[in-house]
């Protein structure tokens, strides 16, 4: 099962592509299992697809917490993963575990955080107990208005040599599996050859172990506010705001509902 993180790191020796999509709720989750997906994140990716929001800063545990609920109870096979909102982990490895703790008994298998050398022994300390986490580099949102904006990463040598360095850092301090966000795509590829855990990018190219893309982007659902390094896979706010206006249509004409 897809769930099992052994079955992630046979998919890397065997060169099998791994598939993830965000899911923020029951209904999502069911479709991601429905579909054939290996996985589902529950990311605070929310803050700005669900909630409206300009960036993932706002998003609360509780609200992760929340949604990771309702997502695992819509999925028996897939790998549930969990993002650690901004504010979380970063005061310390005893907060990250009281973090994470929550989010596994709501439901996640893995729990995701964000930053590179920084939280080399914050992903020790939760690997160590019994936390399986997923490393997130380059890009990282919630790093967002110190970096000045959702910019491409790892684009000078210097920076693609930090980045690869943090990667098997991370690798060494336990993470199970190593996201790569918005970073040039022959980086990718050569973290991707340097390491022994899957990786998962997202902008990072086709190389990569695994891609993972929001489920609103995949499905059309918020045209204004996609990323440029996504692909839409059907138009979907037109055609559930077309169903909308003709149930709305069909009520005030009197034809909805029938005799």
């Amino acid at each position: 099962m897809s769930k099992n993180l052994s079955v992630w790191d046979k998919a890397k020796r065997e060169g099998r592509k791994m598939t993830m999509v965000t899911a923020y709720d029951f209904g999502a989750a069911r479709m991601a299992e429905a579909a054939g997906l290996d996985a589902v994140l529950i990311g605070d990716s929310l803050g700005m697809v669900v909630q409206g929001e300009a960036d993932t800063l706002p998003v609360r545990l509780e609200e992760i917490e929340y949604h990771t609920r309702i997502v695992a109870r819509g999925v028996s096979k897939l790998l549930v993963m969990a993002d650690l909102p901004f504010g979380s982990f970063e005061a310390g490895p005893a907060q990250a575990f009281a973090a994470a703790a929550r989010l596994l008994k709501a439901g996640a298998h893995i729990v995701k955080l964000e930053g590179g050398g920084p939280m080399v022994e914050t992903v020790t300390f939760l690997s160590q107990r019994a936390i399986p986490v997923c490393a997130h580099i380059g890009l990282t949102p919630q790093h967002v208005r110190q970096i000045g904006g959702f910019k491409r990463q790892g684009k000078t040598p210097e920076a693609a040599a930090r980045l690869l360095e943090d990667a098997l850092a991370l690798q060494d301090a336990g993470a199970r599996i190593l996201l790569m966000e918005a970073i040039p795509s022959d980086l990718a590829a050569e973290v991707t050859a340097r390491l022994s855990i899957p990786t998962i990018g997202i902008g990072a190219g086709p190389a990569t172990d695994g891609q993972v893309l929001v489920f609103h982007d995949v499905l059309g659902l918020s045209p204004d506010r996609a990323p440029s390094f996504s692909k839409k896979y059907m138009e979907g706010f037109t055609l559930m705001t077309t169903a909308l206006g003709d149930y709305a249509r069909e009520v005030r004409e009197g034809a909805f509902p029938s005799p």
